[in-house]
């Protein structure tokens, strides 16, 4: 028989998720999970509720109805500053940098009011996310100065410096080049394999089912499907809705 410690816990979970804008139901009885050093990648069309989703797990929004677990503690009622001082951090589609700050500087504040880090420990943390961003080289430059690439860089090293076990990333890959996407790929492979807890909403299928370990689907405020990636894209109700039933 299975005892409650042999149970793994999700690291991140929410259950019955509602959401409203006005009368406008973008959420609707969103149950989600996402396992210690899981990778998951969330699809669907524009319109979907996937952002909304983010908002709500990163305290942007509160939901209208549902619950908001992490390693299981209930955080529904938390503020974003909060979420992100217990280990949840998030990217943005249009990156967000502080534009009159150096990147150093940049992630610095990142590791001051994210983390709640001060000094040389701080300053050590913000060194630490622009090294493993690939960064580091830039660190003197302005923020300002940045290519769309290092800007994406950039808005991934704010989010480590906040020393999350859960990253929530989303569309990352949105406007790079082939050649700048398999930069950004190696990049969270590799914290994917450091142990990273990583939620991934993007439109760049080939990019997302190289890092994933499970696909989430969906559609009109609702998951339609989740499970394994290949098993998820070849269900007919993912291809009716994502993708067209004519998708070979």
């Amino acid at each position: 028989m299975q005892t409650d410690s042999a149970i793994e816990r999700p690291m991140l979970a929410c259950s019955g998720i509602d959401k409203s804008f006005g009368a406008f139901r973008v959420l609707k009885s969103v149950d989600f999970t996402a396992s210690p050093g899981e990778a998951v990648g969330i699809v669907g069309p524009n319109g979907a509720g996937k952002t909304t989703l983010f908002g709500v797990l990163a305290g942007a929004h509160p939901p209208s109805a549902g619950t908001v677990w992490f390693a299981g503690a209930d955080l529904t009622g938390t503020s974003a500053a909060a979420r992100c001082r217990s280990g949840i951090a998030r990217t943005h589609q249009v990156p967000r940098p502080f534009l009159g700050l150096t990147v150093f500087e940049n992630a610095l504040v990142a590791a001051q009011y994210g983390a709640g880090l001060s000094g040389s420990e701080a300053e050590a943390c913000a060194a630490e996310a622009l090294e493993r961003s690939a960064l580091l080289q830039h660190a003197n430059r302005p923020a300002v100065a940045l290519g769309l690439l290092d800007r994406k860089r950039l808005e991934l090293a704010r989010a480590l410096a906040t020393r999350p076990r859960v990253l929530l990333l989303d569309e990352i890959g949105g406007g790079l080049t082939e050649a700048e996407l398999l930069v950004l790929i190696a990049l969270i492979s590799q914290l994917k394999a450091d142990g990273l807890t990583v939620v991934w909403i993007e439109h760049i299928l080939h990019a997302l089912l190289k890092v994933i370990d499970r696909l989430v689907c969906m559609s009109a405020g609702e998951i339609i499907a989740e499970g394994r990636p290949e098993a998820v894209m070849a269900d007919a109700e993912v291809r009716r809705a994502y993708l067209g039933g004519g998708v070979e």
